[in-house]
Protein backbone atom coordinates (compact mmCIF):
# COMPACT_ATOMS: atom_id res chain seq x y z
CA UNK A 1 0.00 0.00 0.00
CA UNK A 2 2.53 2.33 1.07
CA UNK A 3 5.19 2.15 -2.06
CA UNK A 4 1.83 2.43 -3.96
CA UNK A 5 1.04 5.74 -2.35
CA UNK A 6 4.90 6.96 -2.83
CA UNK A 7 4.87 6.03 -6.32
CA UNK A 8 2.86 8.70 -7.36
CA UNK A 9 5.47 11.43 -6.25
CA UNK A 10 8.08 10.19 -9.05
CA UNK A 11 10.84 12.72 -7.20
CA UNK A 12 10.25 10.76 -3.29
CA UNK A 13 12.47 8.26 -2.78
CA UNK A 14 11.81 5.00 -0.52
CA UNK A 15 14.08 2.21 0.41
CA UNK A 16 14.16 -1.03 1.07
CA UNK A 17 12.44 -2.57 3.93
CA UNK A 18 13.28 -2.52 7.91
CA UNK A 19 13.23 -6.25 9.82
CA UNK A 20 10.72 -6.99 11.82
CA UNK A 21 13.19 -7.21 14.74
CA UNK A 22 14.34 -3.37 14.12
CA UNK A 23 11.13 -2.23 14.82
CA UNK A 24 10.87 -4.77 17.87
CA UNK A 25 14.10 -3.61 19.31
CA UNK A 26 12.69 0.56 18.91
CA UNK A 27 9.54 -0.08 20.86
CA UNK A 28 11.85 -1.80 23.78
CA UNK A 29 14.25 0.69 23.76
CA UNK A 30 11.26 3.08 24.09
CA UNK A 31 9.13 1.29 25.76
CA UNK A 32 6.39 2.41 23.41
CA UNK A 33 4.88 0.84 20.71
CA UNK A 34 5.03 1.96 17.22
CA UNK A 35 1.56 3.02 15.47
CA UNK A 36 0.11 0.90 13.20
CA UNK A 37 0.85 2.61 9.97
CA UNK A 38 3.81 3.44 10.67
CA UNK A 39 5.41 0.27 11.77
CA UNK A 40 3.45 -0.81 8.05
CA UNK A 41 5.26 1.92 6.21
CA UNK A 42 8.58 0.91 7.53
CA UNK A 43 8.38 -2.88 6.52
CA UNK A 44 7.98 -1.68 2.78
CA UNK A 45 10.20 0.77 2.86
CA UNK A 46 12.95 2.56 5.62
CA UNK A 47 12.26 5.97 5.32
CA UNK A 48 10.63 8.42 3.24
CA UNK A 49 12.79 11.19 1.35
CA UNK A 50 11.06 13.97 -0.50
CA UNK A 51 12.04 15.80 -3.93
CA UNK A 52 14.17 18.44 -1.89
CA UNK A 53 16.34 15.38 0.13
CA UNK A 54 13.55 16.36 3.49
CA UNK A 55 13.27 12.99 5.28
CA UNK A 56 9.51 13.25 5.63
CA UNK A 57 9.37 9.69 7.49
CA UNK A 58 12.94 8.93 8.98
CA UNK A 59 15.01 6.15 9.28
CA UNK A 60 14.17 3.20 11.69
CA UNK A 61 17.64 4.06 13.24
CA UNK A 62 16.71 7.70 13.05
CA UNK A 63 13.69 7.10 14.69
CA UNK A 64 15.32 5.68 17.72
CA UNK A 65 18.52 7.52 17.95
CA UNK A 66 16.49 11.18 17.72
CA UNK A 67 13.58 9.83 19.88
CA UNK A 68 16.34 8.78 22.69
CA UNK A 69 18.49 12.07 22.06
CA UNK A 70 15.11 14.15 22.41
CA UNK A 71 14.64 12.42 25.83
CA UNK A 72 17.82 12.59 27.57
CA UNK A 73 19.35 15.77 26.34
CA UNK A 74 19.80 18.24 29.56
CA UNK A 75 19.59 21.24 27.50
CA UNK A 76 16.69 20.51 26.17
CA UNK A 77 15.05 19.50 29.46
CA UNK A 78 15.60 22.80 30.31
CA UNK A 79 14.10 24.62 27.15
CA UNK A 80 11.00 22.71 26.31
CA UNK A 81 8.21 20.52 27.87
CA UNK A 82 9.20 16.50 28.31
CA UNK A 83 9.04 14.21 25.09
CA UNK A 84 8.36 11.31 26.77
CA UNK A 85 4.99 10.93 25.22
CA UNK A 86 5.95 11.16 22.19
CA UNK A 87 7.21 9.33 19.07
CA UNK A 88 9.19 11.56 16.80
CA UNK A 89 9.36 10.11 13.24
CA UNK A 90 10.32 12.99 10.52
CA UNK A 91 11.15 16.68 10.34
CA UNK A 92 10.31 19.29 7.84
CA UNK A 93 13.98 20.62 7.12
CA UNK A 94 13.14 23.31 8.77
CA UNK A 95 13.64 22.68 12.39
CA UNK A 96 10.39 21.27 13.11
CA UNK A 97 9.38 17.42 13.92
CA UNK A 98 6.58 15.61 13.06
CA UNK A 99 5.58 12.80 15.74
CA UNK A 100 2.44 10.84 17.07
CA UNK A 101 1.58 10.90 20.85
CA UNK A 102 1.72 7.61 22.08
CA UNK A 103 0.44 8.41 25.83
CA UNK A 104 -2.42 8.50 25.21
CA UNK A 105 -2.07 6.54 21.80
CA UNK A 106 -3.05 8.66 19.26
CA UNK A 107 -2.90 7.88 15.54
CA UNK A 108 -2.79 11.85 14.24
CA UNK A 109 0.36 13.18 13.41
CA UNK A 110 1.32 16.10 15.29
CA UNK A 111 4.13 18.70 14.67
CA UNK A 112 6.40 19.64 17.30
CA UNK A 113 7.79 23.73 16.68
CA UNK A 114 11.28 23.92 17.83
CA UNK A 115 10.65 27.81 18.52
CA UNK A 116 7.67 27.89 20.66
CA UNK A 117 8.16 24.52 21.75
CA UNK A 118 3.83 24.06 20.70
CA UNK A 119 3.12 20.46 19.84
CA UNK A 120 -0.20 21.04 16.92
CA UNK A 121 -2.50 18.61 15.26
CA UNK A 122 -1.55 18.51 11.64
CA UNK A 123 -2.99 15.60 10.26
CA UNK A 124 -5.46 13.10 11.09
CA UNK A 125 -3.23 9.74 9.59
CA UNK A 126 0.49 9.16 8.46
CA UNK A 127 -1.89 8.62 5.02
CA UNK A 128 -2.42 12.11 5.14
CA UNK A 129 0.73 13.22 6.61
CA UNK A 130 2.68 11.58 3.51
CA UNK A 131 0.22 13.09 0.92
CA UNK A 132 0.88 16.69 2.60
CA UNK A 133 4.31 16.32 2.41
CA UNK A 134 5.26 15.01 -0.54
CA UNK A 135 2.22 17.50 -2.44
CA UNK A 136 3.66 20.70 -1.00
CA UNK A 137 6.03 22.81 -2.46
CA UNK A 138 8.11 24.17 0.49
CA UNK A 139 8.39 23.08 4.41
CA UNK A 140 5.67 25.13 5.89
CA UNK A 141 3.15 22.95 4.16
CA UNK A 142 1.86 22.28 7.51
CA UNK A 143 1.07 25.37 8.82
Amino acid sequence: MWRELVEAFPKAEVRDAVDPGTLDRIESVLGQSLPGDLRAFLLESDGLTDEYGTDVIWSAERILDDNLSFRHDQQYESLYMEFDSLMFFGDNGGGDQFAFVRRPERHEVFVWDHETDSRNLVAPSLERYVRSALESDGEDWHR
